[in-house]
């Protein structure tokens, strides 16, 4: 009989002909956790050749289920047309089902979506509510595109500091664009802005973010 526990153990070790073993049978059952796992490993092509129809097959069971993670996978298929026909109202249905289950990654996605007017009309104001809900979880590109929002003044007042603060944060969990977006608002900042920024960050990470 079929485990999940014994798929998701051999797909963490790369044992993907295992974890196929193990998780197909339970996927074709019904199995929400199998079946989103399932089409991973058709996304990424791990223990079966890349297939994105299959992927976006998997995902949506699952997604159908209730699962926010293959929700938010299926979201991404659909944003960028693997799979399907690109349908960025789809993705962003996807999306937002994802988010109301507090999923940190379907937030940065709407964001975008906000942003960009992908699927939604374009709204900075509820892209920069959005890109806060990841970024206060800790998503680094969430933070990153709110302290870029703060700096342009985009959807929120401008502000400097919490623009500094919030890229410093992203600078320091390795987004390279980050660092140099610091340098170039700290032409623009005063010392006590300056300094102020940095406290705020200091706080932050204090937190245990």
């Amino acid at each position: 009989m079929s485990s999940y526990q014994e798929g998701m153990d051999a797909y963490e070790r790369g044992d993907y002909d295992t974890a196929l073993k193990e998780l197909r049978p339970l996927a074709e059952q019904g199995h929400v956790g199998a079946q989103s796992l399932l089409g991973s490993m058709y996304d990424q092509g791990k223990g079966v050749p890349q297939d994105y129809q299959e992927a976006v097959r998997w995902y949506q069971k699952a997604a159908e289920q209730g699962h926010a993670w293959a929700q938010v996978n299926l979201g991404i298929m659909y944003a960028k047309g693997e799979g399907e026909t690109q349908d960025y109202p789809e993705a962003a249905k996807w999306f937002r089902l994802a988010a109301e289950q507090g999923d940190v990654l379907a937030h940065f996605c709407l964001g975008i979506m906000y942003e960009e007017g992908q699927g939604v009309p374009v709204d900075e104001q509820e892209a920069v509510r959005w890109y806060r809900l990841a970024a206060e979880q800790g998503h680094a590109s969430a933070q990153f595109n709110l302290g870029v929002m703060y700096a342009k003044g985009h959807g929120l007042p401008k502000d400097y500091v919490l623009a500094h603060m919030w890229m410093n944060l992203a600078a320091a969990k390795g987004v390279k664009r980050a660092v140099k977006a610091c340098d170039l608002l700290e032409k623009h900042m005063t010392p006590a802005q300056l300094a102020e920024a940095h406290r705020l960050a200091r706080e932050w990470k204090a937190k245990g973010e």
